[in-house]
């Protein structure tokens, strides 16, 4: 029997992520961008899951009836061998129990879900969301923040006609880089001037890890995204890192 070299089963050792329906550019970084992750990546695209459609209140969500395609993608991805499975927007925490409970691999929808240990560390986190006006509690519980810490959570978010949001949301072919960039680093800092005292920045959208340097070099902040989520890291412990080197 040929015995299996470490490349193979890293090889074999495949992240699945469902993607939304998308023609935005996804510059690397992105979790969208499989070049971004340092193991073997295979996409599902939920047809039809328009950003528009799931960056929503649970309550819009819900309603849009998605979710036995969500769960189908996620079943599919099992079926294709994959070691666990993460999405292409935050804002699918709310489906977190569901895909969980539809398939044996470990599910780590948003990196909302970094809250809870955020918070038992710190008094309190800040988040930054492609829209503050749809991320609402009934995200952060499900994320797992206790009732009595919701206040804890500081969240800011983009401008929705914004050189990041505005193309993103819209769903337009094109994306300047360079200005969703500056778009997205004025966004913390507007945060960092109502709360100096916040250490951890949590980036719920999965389009913003690209700019996480930039952030960082900006406010001093540790930022998070699903490029640092500690489950998926656990099941991935061959590698030091999700997040391919630059």
């Amino acid at each position: 029997m040929a015995l299996q070299t470490p490349m193979e089963t890293v090889e074999a050792a495949a992240l699945g992520v469902i993607m939304l329906d998308t023609r935005f550019p996804r510059p690397p970084g992105d979790i969208g961008n499989p070049a971004s992750f340092a193991v073997p990546v295979r996409q599902r695209v939920v047809s039809g899951a328009w950003p528009a459609a799931v960056v929503q209140t649970a309550e819009a969500q819900q309603a849009n009836g998605m979710q036995p395609a969500f769960v189908a993608a996620a079943r599919a991805l099992q079926a294709d061998g994959v070691r666990a499975i993460t999405t292409s927007c935050g804002f699918l925490v709310l489906m977190q129990q569901v895909l969980q409970a539809a398939v044996k691999v470990p599910v780590v929808t948003s990196s909302l879900l970094a809250l809870p240990g955020c918070l038992a560390r710190e008094g309190q986190v800040g988040v930054l969301t492609i829209s503050a006006d749809k991320l609402g509690p009934a995200h952060l519980r499900v994320a797992g923040v206790p009732e009595e810490r919701l206040g804890d959570v500081l969240v800011q978010g983009m401008d929705p006609e914004g050189a990041f949001a505005g193309p993103i949301l819209r769903n337009q072919p094109g994306l300047d880089v360079a200005a969703a960039e500056a778009d997205v680093v004025r966004a913390a800092l507007v945060l960092q001037a109502h709360a100096p005292h916040l250490r951890t920045l949590v980036l719920e959208c999965t389009n913003m890890p690209p700019y996480a340097a930039a952030i960082e070099r900006r406010t001093g902040w540790r930022t998070l995204s699903l490029l640092q989520s500690a489950t998926l890291l656990h099941v991935f412990s061959r590698t030091s890192s999700l997040a391919r080197s630059p």
